[in-house]
């Protein structure tokens, strides 16, 4: 019987044996991590911004938007399935057939009580450390936007938009885009 080195950090090899079984798994600094299917309200977010972001970016031809299940292979040791993605034109070079091999420009992970704990923190300091541009929290139970921006070497403070306030949700990776928060949670 084979005993598995539980020191021994996974990677991408280790990644690609997983079997198929209809629930998300990650590989976080070579820790396995596996999600249940989403609810309702995450799903129905989801829907709304992956369509509204893939149609403007395809209509003003600026990249790709990439919805789960769609590999982010950061590194290694680090593999994600962010909820949305964006890749611009000038890093488009990260896709290959299987995954993106790098950091996308845009990275949107929808909070659920699953995900929480990993999306603000695991997964925030990884998409910062592999040079995500912008990263978005969207939080359904809140009917938030929290928008972390690169200022430099690492995101800056974070920016928090709310449904309730009519907030218009904006980017300078997306000219011209504006996206009524509270129509994200409708």
């Amino acid at each position: 019987m084979a005993v598995r080195d539980i020191h021994r950090k996974l990677t991408y090899e280790d990644y690609v044996l997983i079997p198929e079984d209809g629930l998300r798994h990650e590989i976080l600094d070579g820790e396995p991590y596996v999600s249940p299917a989403p609810k309702e309200a995450h799903q129905s977010a989801s829907i709304f911004l992956s369509s509204t972001l893939y149609f403007f970016v395809r209509d003003h031809r600026l990249g790709k938007i990439y919805a789960a299940p769609f590999d982010v292979r950061f590194s290694d040791h680090d593999i994600a399935q962010p909820d949305l993605i964006f890749i611009s034109n000038d890093r488009i070079r990260i896709l290959t057939e299987d995954n993106a091999k790098g950091a996308p420009d845009l990275v949107v992970e929808i909070l659920s009580d699953s995900t929480r704990r990993i999306d603000e923190g695991i997964k925030r300091r990884l998409y910062e450390r592999a040079g995500v541009l912008e990263y978005w929290l969207v939080d359904p139970k809140r009917r938030t936007v929290t928008i972390f921006r690169r200022d430099g070497n690492g995101f800056g403070p974070a920016e928090a938009l709310s449904g309730e306030a009519g907030d218009v949700l904006t980017t300078p990776l997306l000219p011209g885009l504006e996206i009524r928060v509270g129509e994200i949670f409708e």
